[in-house]
């Protein structure tokens, strides 16, 4: 009777999963004290057998039990279709079950021995899922299109949206990614907290451990006060790793430890300090090419890869063109009024878009400033053949004027990289620009680690 008043009162119920009953006390010691409903199952049995008689806010199981695992018990809750977050208990360096848990579908872990204030913080996470989750369908009313890449997409982002598990998003420059990262927070129970986004690959070497990690006053000449890093930044939040395979691996050592132990130790300090940050990464690399070729290492590659997103390129989802279109143009035209013709929608879902989304919001910029009557026709485009590019060079043309520059500009770019074995810092300053201006000019031309060759 007292659950049922719990339940009457509003009061969310956990259901804890052990088969040692000291474990199981102490855990609903902690979680009553918190002021929760708290169910009892001894084994993945009873577990089953409580959870087809009354709806959960959430479960705890632990990894080991004598009639099976908590894997066994993540999965039937998946099988039985339950929206319930479920998270699983695992022995203590044990990362392999503990990313197999999140695989599987879990919400989160916690290794042993179990941290109060880590458990009250995954407890709290798990109860706010669905304050948050009434925003999913008009957030990812931004990914448009009908293509089953796009729907694929989508319905992933719905998915992982509502766990913890890291997510490497991948995809082509201009594809959405970190569209795709925003869209996957603001659908999850950290969507009120701080969203920390990191180029990787535009902060110096040197630089690196301090920005990630913060430092202690006086840890080096200018350390004139505490500082934060990106980790305490998102404490709480989460934490968008962009760029993620241009870290160099000393620092890929030192965030995969971050990220197993949830604990960063400031430079200039000489304790840890706990950090609860949800890690999300992306890259237009491919990271298992880099695993292989030795630049990326294959431990860090397996904790951030837990769950993969893929983002479509444009020429893979053609028949959705004119509707992205179209978005961006009312969009970037505003009040203007501007619209295609059919003609100029033809030619759009004709091309290829090696810059996908960022260019073609470059392309429809162009066509607004060109357009007559705020009717954008295919000469407004600007748009060559697919073949364009090679036969213009061939003909030494000079025209369309942008075509050319783009030539230009693209030919400069590569020589000064092949000059530095593709070192873009050092490239940059052979060019007179900024890293953040050659890095934007790259994605821009489709510029990549393709063209060393």
């Amino acid at each position: 009777m007292h659950k049922e008043k719990g339940m009457e009162a509003g009061i969310p119920n956990v259901l804890i999963v052990d088969d040692e009953p000291d474990i199981l006390e102490l855990l609903e010691l902690a979680l009553t004290r918190m002021g929760l409903d708290v169910t009892r199952a001894n084994g993945l049995s009873e577990a089953k057998a409580r959870l087809g008689e009354r709806r959960y806010a959430m479960c705890l199981t632990d990894m080991r039990m004598a009639d099976g695992t908590g894997l066994d018990v993540v999965r039937h809750i998946a099988e039985s279709s339950l929206d319930l977050p479920v998270a699983v208990i695992t022995a203590h360096g044990n990362m392999e079950n503990a990313v197999a848990a999140l695989k599987a579908g879990a919400f989160d872990y916690l290794s042993k021995p179990v941290s109060l204030e880590q458990l009250r913080t995954l407890v709290n996470s798990a109860l706010s899922l669905p304050v948050c989750a009434g925003k999913a369908d008009g957030a990812l009313s931004a990914l448009l299109g009908e293509a089953p890449a796009m729907q694929q997409a989508r319905d992933l982002i719905a998915r992982v949206a509502r766990s913890q598990a890291p997510v490497h998003i991948s995809g082509e420059s201009g594809s959405g990614k970190e569209m795709a990262a925003r869209l996957i927070v603001e659908q999850s129970a950290r969507c009120r907290q701080p969203f920390i986004a990191v180029n990787c690959g535009a902060i110096p070497e040197n630089l690196m451990e301090s920005e990630f990690f913060g430092y202690r006053k006086g840890a080096f000449t200018g350390a004139d006060k505490d500082r934060d890093g990106f980790f305490q930044a998102a404490n709480q939040g989460t934490l968008l790793l962009d760029e993620v395979a241009e870290l160099p691996l000393a620092m890929q050592v030192k965030l995969l430890r971050a990220i197993q132990e949830k604990r960063v130790r400031r430079v200039g300090a000489t304790e840890e300090e706990a950090v609860d940050v949800r890690i999300l990464s992306a890259t237009h690399r491919d990271l298992a090419e880099c695993v292989r070729d030795g630049s990326f290492r294959q431990d860090l590659y397996y904790r951030l890869n837990v769950i993969a997103l893929r983002m479509p390129a444009l020429r893979e989802i053609h028949e959705d063109i004119p509707q992205i279109a179209q978005q961006l143009l009312t969009r970037i035209g505003g009040a203007a009024g501007a619209k295609f013709s059919p003609a100029a929608l033809k030619v759009l879902s004709a091309y290829d878009f090696p810059g996908n989304v960022r260019e073609l919001e470059n392309v429809i910029e162009r066509a607004l400033a060109l357009c007559v009557g705020g009717l954008i026709q295919p000469d407004d485009l600007q748009l060559k053949p697919v073949n364009g590019e090679q036969q213009a060079a061939a003909m030494g043309g000079k025209y369309p004027l942008t075509d050319y520059l783009d030539r230009v500009e693209r030919e400069a770019i590569l020589e000064a990289l092949h000059q530095t074995h593709f070192n873009r810092t050092a490239a940059a300053k052979i060019l007179g620009v900024t890293f953040r201006a050659l890095r934007y000019r790259m994605d821009r031309l489709s510029i990549n680690d393709k063209d060393k060759q």
